[in-house]
Formats: C-alpha cells, structure tokens, sequence
C-alpha cells in the first residue's frame, strides 16, 4: 500500500448535523421483551426497549460466528468436514461425513438455513473446539465495544451463561455490515453452492423472511431456542440510510421490525457534508504539471435523525508524490470525517485530469561518447 502523508491544516470543523445526543424513544406495541433500532452510521439510539437487558440471543449468535470465519481469509480453498463436529442438533445446512466443503459454503449455511452443523463446524475450524471458540468470540465481542455479552457457543444453542443484549448486538451487526462479503451473504435470500462427496449443487434457503417482507430490507439474522424464543436481527437501508433493528424474545418479530422501521425512517435524513475539495492540490513528480486538482469519489453524507445538529471535522491525507503519468480519475488521497471519535464516511480523491510525464534526456557520459564513435566507424 502506497504510504499517506497527513497534510498540514488536515483538521477543519465544520457545522453539520449531529447524530448523537438525541433522545430515543419507546415505541408501543413492541412484542419484544427487549429491542433497539440504531442508525448504522453512527450508532445513534433511536428507539429501545430494555436495550441493555441481558437475554439469550439464539441463532444471532452465528453473526459473530461468521464474521469470524471471514476475516480468517482463504475463503475458497476445499477441505473435508471434520465428521464429530456436525454432529449436532438442530437447524442444518446439510453436511454430511467426510463432505468437502469450504469457508465460504460455511457462511451461507450458517447465515441462510441456521446451520448448527456450519457453526460447530467452524469452531473446529478457526480454534481446534468450541471452548477456544469462544474465546475468539469473546475477544472479538470486547474489540468491538460489546459490554455485556458472553459467548460459550458458536451456534447459539442454549446454555446460562450465553447471553447478549439487544443494543450490544445491534453493534455487532453494525461492525459486520462493514465487511461486503457478509453483507452479501445475508441478503441473499437463496443461494445455490456445490459442496458434498462427491460436491453437488444444491440450494440454500434464507430463513429471514423479512427480505420479501419490508422494502429495503437487506439482512441479517433470525434466531430460535425454547428459552430466548424468537429473536431477529436485520437492517434496511433508505434514501440513503441505514438502521439496524433487534428483537430478542419477540413473538410478533416480523411485525416489531416493521413498526420500528416505519418509525426509524420518519425521523432520518441522509445529509450531504458541507467542505470545499476545490482547494486540493496533490503534488506531482516528473510530470509536465507540478500540482493538480482533484475530486471527490463521491459526495460525502451524513445521517441525521430529528434534524439534530453537530460539529463534524474532517482528516485530509495525500500522498506525498504522485509520480507521473498520472490518469483521470486515479486515486491521489482520502478524506475521513468525523463526529466526535466515530467515522462517518470515507470519501477518496481523484484525479481531475491526466498529467503525461516528461523524459528528462541526460548528457552522455565520455564513455557514451567513445562508444558511439566506435560504432560509427565501424
């Protein structure tokens, strides 16, 4: 990766809308024994029920389980199911002895069908057993800023001691959605994969029913044990914003998500930034301009939720050089902005126009000279 250089005068305040310091609300008729709507951006609380409440979570478990398994890498790389570990009750995804599957097969049969036999699979996988599993789950859940949730399985099959709270997994899924590969996957409402012994195509079927059932709708998780009862995780995205909804112990989960985001989307607005890119210059080396202008990749926004103000700043960083040629549209920098400690939004700097670089010709060296006239006489 090509090194940035913080630029002098990088901070700039700017006013703008905040998205922190509003006042949630409750929202009646919510079945849910506890739940949260959250704007993804930020994280900004816009409607909660018992939101710190620890209760099991069920199956939304396995958003933590396959963000794991992503960020491990080698997705499509074959390899063979370790046979005791997809031995397991409930929710499946199919696997069999000895079936060749890869990471990615996981995922989907994690995050589609719920399977139990993915999970377990997965905790074999990354830590040798589910014990260490946990342990990985655990560490990653304080990473993020969850404060009181505890993993013990990578299913989310039931035990005292596993447990979260709705807010704490709204962030969860909040930090999830910046990985696309997750993103993808639980949006799909099927998906068709090969694996088995021989692999065989066959398809998987997304329990979130929610997908077909609220326009926008672009993920995430259900989740269903006798003790924590139906739980639901999703996100939806609008004109521009996204929010993130939990229900854990919902009888009526579908309708609750549905009820909040009609709420959530009345009270948000996506907004442009306010700052001025015309002033940019990005330094160019052996080209046949010394600076050129740049543009933003695209306009950067920001959500607001009840028309709420804040002050925004915003971290500009350049590469040192751009050495020449330089094309239209190549990227020189980056622009982060900020609210406080949280990233609203990256923006990248582009190129405004090419520069052709020169070819400075050297004078010959004596020994050049010699050479050539070596070569003419013969």
């Amino acid at each position: 990766m090509k090194r940035f250089v913080l630029c002098i005068l990088a901070l700039l305040v700017i006013t703008a809308a905040l998205p922190f310091n509003v006042s949630a609300v409750s929202i009646g008729g919510i079945s849910a024994k506890a739940s949260v709507l959250i704007e993804a951006q930020t994280g900004t609380v816009i409607a909660e029920k018992n939101e710190y409440q620890q209760l099991p979570m069920a199956s939304t478990t396995k958003i933590m389980s396959t963000l794991l398994l992503l960020e491990s890498g080698d997705l499509d790389s074959e390899f063979k199911v370790d046979n005791e570990a997809i031995m397991v009750e409930g929710s499946s995804m199919g696997l069999c002895e000895d079936d060749i599957v890869t990471k990615r097969d996981l995922c989907y049969g994690m995050m589609l069908p719920s399977g139990n036999d993915a999970a377990n699979q997965t905790a074999v996988l990354l830590a040798g057993n589910a014990e260490k599993f946990s342990e990985m789950m655990n560490k990653r859940a304080e990473q993020i800023g969850l404060r009181n949730t505890h993993f013990v399985t990578p299913s989310g099959l039931h035990d005292p001691e596993h447990y979260s709270t709705a807010y704490d997994m709204a962030l969860l899924t909040r930090e999830a959605l910046k990985n696309d590969t997750f993103r993808e996957i639980c949006g799909t409402k099927s998906a068709k994969l090969k694996f088995g012994n021989p692999p065989y195509e066959r398809w998987l079927n997304n329990t979130n029913k929610l997908l077909s059932m609220y326009d926008g709708c672009i993920g995430v998780k259900t989740g269903f044990t006798d003790e924590a009862g139906r739980c639901l995780v999703s996100a939806a995205e609008r004109n521009g914003v996204t929010l993130i909804c939990v229900t854990l112990n919902a009888p009526d989960d579908w309708n609750d998500h549905k009820k909040l985001y009609d709420y959530g989307f009345s009270v948000t607005e996506s907004v442009p930034i306010d700052y001025d890119f015309s002033e940019i210059k990005a330094d160019i080396a052996g080209g046949s301009c010394d600076k050129i202008s740049v543009v933003p990749s695209e306009m950067p926004r920001y959500t607001s939720v009840n028309g709420s103000k804040a002050d925004i700043k915003a971290e500009l960083l350049l590469k040192k050089f751009v050495y020449a040629p330089v094309e239209k549209g190549q990227n020189v920098g980056r622009v982060y902005f900020y609210s406080g400690d949280v990233l609203l939004c990256t923006v990248d700097l582009l190129a405004e126009n090419s520069c052709e670089a020169v070819i400075i010709e050297k004078e010959p060296s004596i020994s050049d000279k010699i050479v050539e006239w070596i070569k003419n006489l013969l």
